[in-house]
């Protein structure tokens, strides 16, 4: 019996209900959550691997649902990760800035990467990763973070995609719109 207050995905071998939310702009969204399902990221860290491209050699997220996610994507790859925070923490030395405009949220918030982590992406191919990729804004500022670092970025990977993002992502799967 299908429920119109939730969304059944299934990531390899292992099915979740994920259920339909009000989010900010966004209006009613599956409510994709990684953190504390620990079954669920390592099913879709283990599906995402071949969606790495390969010239990656540092992979960037923000501390948010996508950490655990790019965390089992790193020690599955080898790949290092970096993460970006959206408060700034008192042990911060030079951290870039970047605000980004929050569609699920409805208000700007700030991304903080710490200049030692900065200087890691520094002439390095960086690689995206996030948990959903909707309006992209999020991933937008990422980009820009990696940019300012001195790093390229070398793609956009997420385990869902919502909508039409104004970049090209490589998702395991496509979300509805129309909920």
């Amino acid at each position: 019996m299908n429920n119109p207050n939730e969304l059944t995905v299934r990531v390899g071998s292992l099915e979740r209900h994920l259920p339909i939310v009000r989010a900010g702009n966004l209006g009613r969204v599956p409510l994709v959550e990684f953190m504390g399902d620990s079954a669920f990221t390592n099913a879709a860290a283990q599906e995402m691997l071949a969606l790495i491209p390969p010239q990656t050699q540092v992979l960037l997220t923000v501390v948010t649902n996508a950490l655990p996610l790019t965390h089992e994507l790193s020690d599955r790859s080898g790949i290092p990760y970096v993460c970006v925070r959206k408060k700034r923490r008192t042990y911060m030395h030079d951290p870039l800035i970047q605000e980004v405009p929050s569609m699920s949220l409805g208000v700007t918030e700030t991304l903080w990467l710490d200049g030692p982590h900065a200087a890691r992406l520094k002439g390095q191919q960086v690689t995206i990763v996030q948990d959903v990729i909707a309006s992209g804004g999020t991933a937008q500022a990422l980009a820009r973070l990696v940019e300012r670092a001195g790093g390229t970025v070398t793609g956009y990977v997420a385990a869902f995609r919502r909508g039409t993002p104004p970049m090209t992502v490589t998702a395991l799967q496509d979300l509805p719109t129309n909920l």
